[in-house]
């Protein structure tokens, strides 16, 4: 899934004026109604398919950006729009600050993976405030989705790239787990899977030949993530994590490895 492509012009807006977040929504799946890729979909049902996902947690995390979104029978494409409202509403964000600029997303019912990596796309382009603040400053929608456009990372196409590294990165710290996570999804060409580990120590001083060995208390956490990626992606991959946790050199609670697969066929739903 493009996410330059499912981006609609048509369905961005700046410098609206929204008083509350029943407003903010209302506007959404009024300006999501001009693509034509909803043309079959009522825009009541657009507006209880956002604000029923207000409900389950908001969608606003952080730093003025919310991305409202949800997944409706009977649209078969990814529409993607953004809302400026640069005098903020209240929305019930992660960080109780007003929202300022919004990108939304209508998907199709049956594309949760697709979803995700759009989520994530979205998610990597307004995680730079600097990004953010350009955005606010758009005179006009051309320019606010020239801008969006422009921030985006280039994609890779996975159809065309059978040649896959596998990575394996364990991590004792619930933070950067998530963190690293959101990096892997973000990726078209990746497939993740994640499994619980433990650390060997808390084996091993069971034994009595080892006892006092390991007398300091171990991290409770830990966790393996597994993704297969296209080998051009590996060095970008390996950047944006250290992007997400600084030097993996200077870490002791993460271990990351990567290695050649000989042979990958198949794929995994998430």
């Amino acid at each position: 899934m493009n996410l330059i492509n499912a981006l609609r012009t048509e369905c961005v807006q700046t410098r609206a004026e929204r008083a509350s977040r029943d407003e903010v929504l209302a506007a959404i799946a009024k300006l999501a109604k001009r693509s034509t890729a909803l043309a079959n979909i009522d825009e009541t049902a657009i507006l209880k398919g956002l604000s029923d996902r207000e409900e389950l947690s908001t969608t606003g995390f952080g730093g003025g950006i919310a991305i409202p979104h949800c997944r409706l029978e009977g649209v078969n494409e990814f529409v993607v729009g953004v809302l400026s409202v640069p005098a903020g509403v209240e929305f019930a964000a992660m960080d109780d600050q007003p929202v300022k600029l919004f990108v939304f997303i209508v998907a199709p019912a049956s594309e949760s993976n697709a979803h995700i990596k759009v989520l994530s796309a979205i998610s990597q382009v307004l995680n730079v405030p600097e990004h953010v603040e350009e955005m606010l400053a758009a005179p006009n929608a051309d320019v606010l989705a020239e801008s969006f456009s422009r921030h985006v990372r280039d994609e890779a196409d996975p159809k065309q790239h059978d040649s896959k590294n596998l990575f394996r990165v364990q991590i004792q710290n619930e933070e950067l787990f998530h963190a690293v996570l959101k990096v892997f999804a973000g990726f078209n060409s990746s497939t993740v899977m994640v499994t619980e580990a433990e650390p060997a120590a808390n084996y091993i001083q069971k034994m009595p030949l080892f006892a006092g060995f390991w007398s300091d208390k171990h991290s409770d956490f830990c966790k393996v993530i597994l993704a297969t990626v296209d080998k051009r992606d590996t060095n970008e991959t390996i950047r944006r994590v250290e992007q997400e946790v600084g030097s993996l050199d200077e870490r002791d609670d993460m271990l990351l490895t990567v290695q050649e697969l000989f042979y990958c066929a198949g794929d995994l739903n998430v």
